[in-house]
């Protein structure tokens, strides 16, 4: 079962938590073993082939068009595996964009709701190899458009910034599933940078004291 919160352009509708028994999640015992193996294969496979095709494309091949279409097709097939298949398969959470019979456009955000059902296909596993492959991958196509900029390798650029734009999207659309709203998402920011000022000044205030 899924809990979904169609989000339109002007933020203004009701915003939906992501797991309602984060609680219960939490005291169970998490089942480590990979349930589907293909989706998280294939997970790794586009993303991981994109940027292995970009860093050796020059020692393949002479030719900047074949590189550039393999690289294009391998995100362009990540993009739609992440969004279509693997979120919702190794973390029950999927996004899309969807317009109502007025023109309007939403953006729904859904989670899959806890049940007994969902009890026995939890994996954190899977949802470890989901998060890492989504969250490490875009980093380093930023790394890659600060050195193609830096090294003005203009042609690369734009590829780069392909990458950059549809992995991107994926992880912002994701995240937006796991945290929430905008302001949920703005006030998880704001408690995670408190915390770490709180864990700096604690220890030298401690120092200061001996």
């Amino acid at each position: 079962m899924l809990l979904s919160s169609p989000l339109d352009s002007s933020d203004d509708t009701e915003d939906v938590s992501l797991f309602d028994a984060d609680d219960e999640t939490s005291r169970r015992p998490k089942k480590s073993k990979i349930k589907h193996p293909i989706a998280s294969f294939f997970h790794l496979f586009f993303r991981v082939s994109a940027i292995i095709v970009y860093l050796l494309c020059e020692l393949l091949s002479s030719s900047y068009i074949a590189c550039m279409v393999t690289i294009i097709l391998l995100l362009s097939c990540d993009f739609w595996a992440v969004k279509n298949v693997t979120g919702r398969l190794m973390v029950g959470l999927r996004w899309w964009n969807q317009v109502d019979d007025d023109g309007k456009s939403h953006w729904v955000f859904e989670a899959r709701k806890a049940s007994a059902q969902t009890k026995k296909t939890t994996s954190e596993a899977e949802s470890r190899i989901f998060w890492l492959g989504l969250i490490s991958c875009p980093l380093l196509w930023v790394i890659f458009a600060f050195s193609a900029l830096f090294s003005f390798k203009v042609k690369w650029l734009a590829i780069v910034i392909m990458g950059v734009t549809l992995q991107g999207a994926n992880l912002y659309g994701y995240i937006r599933c796991k945290v929430g709203s905008r302001k949920n998402l703005t006030s998880v920011a704001t408690s995670y940078l408190g915390r770490q000022l709180l864990r700096q000044t604690v220890p030298k205030e401690e120092q200061a004291v001996s």
